[in-house]
């Protein structure tokens, strides 16, 4: 990635938590990048978002975040969830919803790990949307 691009990709993140510039569909939302200290390689990624709209308390939930390939199964899922339900508390939410698919139990196992409580199962319904078809499991953790 050129500095270039970094530097379009952090605006846009900060532009984004602020509310400003939003694609339509899209609420307020902070990125936090997961840099593990010995090494300084980027293990994963979470994003927070700050409200739900219909498609995130359907599908979505407050939480997206991905690990890198190589550093799966390590427990950075878990630590970075942990993590980024701290920062929910301290932005006031009581309540956070979490999806993930069905067929991804490592996604599972960590939202299970951090308390969540599982709501139901939807299947997503949406021509327009690369995940058509795929069953999202609902899981609220209460802060």
């Amino acid at each position: 990635m050129k500095n270039d691009d970094i530097d379009v990709w952090l605006k846009k993140c900060n532009d984004h938590r602020h509310g400003k510039n939003l694609p339509k569909g899209f609420v307020p939302a902070t990125q936090y990048i997961c840099v593990r200290k010995s090494d300084d390689k980027l293990v994963g990624m979470l994003q927070i978002r700050h409200e739900l709209n219909d498609f995130l308390l359907n599908y979505g939930g407050h939480i997206g975040d991905g690990i890198a390939i190589d550093e799966r199964g390590k427990g950075y899922g878990k630590e970075i969830l942990r993590l980024g339900l701290e920062k929910c508390k301290k932005m006031g939410m009581k309540r956070v919803l979490i999806t993930c698919k069905d067929t991804n139990t490592a996604s599972r196992k960590c939202i299970l790990a951090n308390g969540g409580k599982f709501e139901d199962k939807r299947q997503l319904n949406d021509p327009q949307n690369k995940d058509n078809g795929v069953v999202l499991e609902r899981y609220w953790i209460e802060l």
